[in-house]
Formats: structure tokens, sequence, C-alpha cells
């Protein structure tokens, strides 16, 4: 009983957070917002007894992204006056498809047969750390490439903003 009421709380935090990132119209709300979405996550893996991933969720994306989107945000100068090019239009109709896949969604998981085994859960973190080192090392290690070029670049990018302000003084 104690842990479905911990889950719907853990889904209703992720989902309602989910929905503030999608449709608030300032930045700085839905970067907040992302916050929530990535710990309710945290959260869901902690319920399904994989720590490990729990732990990486909150260092990489709660640490790691969130802080990196915040001060992106932060150090984007005048970001108030820059006109939107792509303005919210046909929302009615986007909610109107949002409904019908949450109304399937709905009906599918209700309609399916959930296997509940009760057996006693044990940590995933051995499991996922063999799997790293044998069959997925090369996409492992490919996206941490793609992760270190990508702040190379962010770092390249702010050097070339920082030595165009100083030029103009």
């Amino acid at each position: 009983m104690g842990e479905s009421v911990v889950f719907y709380l853990l889904a209703a935090l992720t989902c309602v957070s989910a929905g503030i990132v999608a449709l608030s119209r300032n930045i700085i709300y839905s970067t907040i917002a992302l916050l929530g979405t990535f710990l309710g996550i945290a959260g869901l893996y902690i319920q399904l007894s994989a720590d490990f991933l729990a732990a990486i969720q909150v260092l990489v994306y709660v640490g790691g992204t969130l802080t990196l989107i915040l001060f992106a945000v932060m150090l984007t100068a005048k970001i108030e006056n820059i006109r939107t090019s792509n303005t919210a239009r046909a929302r009615l109709p986007a909610m109107a498809v949002i409904g019908a896949m949450l109304l399937l969604l709905g009906m599918v998981a209700n309609s399916t047969e959930w296997p509940i085994k009760i057996a006693k859960a044990t940590p995933s973190t051995a499991k996922l750390g063999h799997a790293f080192l044998s069959e997925y090392m090369l996409p492992f290690e490919v996206g941490s490439v793609v992760l270190l070029g990508a702040m190379i670049g962010a770092v390249v990018l702010a050097r070339r903003a920082v030595k165009r302000d100083s030029e103009r003084e």
C-alpha cells in the first residue's frame, strides 16, 4: 500500500513537472520544472531497485545537465528582447491529440495483464557495470566522446563570445 502511494506521488511529480516544462512560456520556469521531472524519475529508479541509475540520474542530469541549462539561460544576454519565431499555434488540436494518446495508453495499460512477482529486489549495479564493460562498451565510449566534443564546442563558443565582448570595450 505504501509503495503504491509513493509510486503515484513520484509519477504525479514527474508528469506535472514535464507538463510545466512543455507548456510554460517562461524558459526559467521550464528549467526549474525540469528539476522536478529529473528528481521524480530518480525516485522511480529507486523504487525499481536501480540505485545506480538513480544516483547517475541525480549526478548527471540534475547536477550536470540542468546546471548547464540554467547557466546557459542565465548568461544569455537580453534573452527577453528576442522575438519568438515559432509561437505556439494550434494548442487545442494538440491537446486533443494528447488526450487521445493518453486515453489509448490508459486502455492498453488497463487491458494488459501485468505479472506481479514478489521477490527480493537486488541492486542492478553489478549487472550494469558488467554490461558497460562488455557488450555495451562501444556505445558507452561513443557517448562519452560525443559529450566531450559538446563540452569542448561549448567552451570554444563561450570564449569567442567573451573575446568579442572585450574587443568592443
